[in-house]
């Protein structure tokens, strides 16, 4: 009798689990059947256990490698640089060049936007007919830093001009590009460094005010500060010099000064 009760209850016990898990696949398949009647497709689930793989988003052995081949890049580096040789000496040479070398910021968000467009989601949506414009202004001449003469020549010391302008003039960009530096330069005091899409760079400097930060990417024609006034108090000037590679340019031979 006994028996017979036993075998009853482990009936009764096998029913109840498969009844419990066909509750849970006919949840399943109606959670489904809701997603896939609206035409989404069945959304994946990334929730695992501690040992049934990893999120498809990150995965821990490729970020292990580049911790690993960081790790060995730097102690190359270390033995290159510890290393009498000759050869050991052009390595280091080129690294050096390297490291000191200013990445061109500006010269590469152009390429991309010439290649993808602006990045939709970090820069504002412009009206129809403005990115047009600009693209034309581009060719254009550039545009005179401020109004005024020239007081300074380019020879006189092989690296700016010097240009008089009203008390409190604002100065302007020559060009498009990404603000480089921002603080003091010997020979140039207050200065402003602006980085364009060709690798030259235009430096603003003996300024009274700075209206720009650094890593700003300005539009041609932006203030980029204030010229500092004279000591009579009558007139201002700044000084503006242009510079390509290694070497400053006579800017007279870019932009037409009155």
């Amino acid at each position: 009798m006994s028996s017979r009760t036993e075998d009853m209850r482990k009936r009764m016990l096998k029913r109840k689990k498969e009844r419990e898990r066909m509750e849970k696949v006919n949840h399943r398949r109606l959670f489904y059947s809701e997603e896939e009647r609206h035409g989404f497709d069945r959304i994946p689930s990334y929730d695992f256990g501690p040992d049934e793989g990893s999120h498809p988003l990150f995965k821990k052995e490729v970020f292990l490698f580049k911790i690993l081949a960081s790790a060995c890049l730097v102690l190359i580096v270390a033995i290159l640089f510890r290393s009498p040789s000759d050869k050991a000496e052009t390595a280091q040479n080129y690294i050096k060049q390297t490291m000191v070398q200013e990445f061109q910021f500006a010269a590469v968000s152009d390429w991309y936007e010439n290649q993808f467009g602006k990045p939709l989601a970090l820069l504002p949506v412009k009206n129809k007919g403005e990115g047009d414009s600009e693209a034309v202004d581009r060719h254009n001449q550039y545009a005179l830093p401020a109004s005024g003469r020239i007081l300074e020549d380019f020879g006189d010391n092989g690296q700016r001009i010097m240009i008089e302008t009203g008390k409190g003039a604002g100065v302007e960009a020559m060009n498009e590009g990404l603000v480089h530096f921002v603080g003091i330069k010997d020979g140039f005091g207050k200065t402003v460094i602006v980085q364009h899409a060709d690798k030259s760079e235009t430096w603003y400097g003996n300024l009274d005010g700075i209206e720009v930060t650094l890593y700003e990417y300005i539009s041609k024609g932006s203030k980029v500060g204030t010229a500092m006034d004279s000591e009579d108090g009558a007139k201002g000037s700044f000084y503006f010099a242009i510079k390509k590679g290694d070497d400053f340019i006579n800017p007279v031979q870019v932009i037409k000064f009155e």
